[in-house]
């Protein structure tokens, strides 16, 4: 299993677009047949080195994350909503048993 983590910190923090884009993330589940588990949460800590909104991914295999990274659904519609709101982001892919 591999295991894909990304964080992100968004433009504006506000609830209702931290809301949006959580949603939009969480939609990706049971539109990409890849994607083992899939959660988003948004930070309760709001620290300086806090990020906004983590996405918690789950994949059987590197050519499943590939596969995701290109879906159309993932680089269509979620991939330029990030990069819209996003001012930066953060990722770790590790191999899990």
């Amino acid at each position: 299993m591999i295991t894909h983590i990304v964080l992100f910190k968004l433009s504006d923090p506000s609830p209702a677009n931290l809301s949006q884009t959580r949603e939009l993330l969480l939609s990706m589940a049971g539109k990409i047949p890849q994607l083992r588990h899939l959660e988003a949460g948004v930070d309760v800590v709001r620290s300086e080195r806090s990020y906004d909104l983590a996405l918690v991914t789950t994949f059987d295999s590197l050519d499943d994350l590939q596969a995701y990274q290109v879906h159309p659904y993932h680089a269509g519609q979620v991939v330029p909503h990030m990069k819209k709101v996003a001012l930066a982001s953060v990722t770790v892919d590790y191999q899990t048993t």
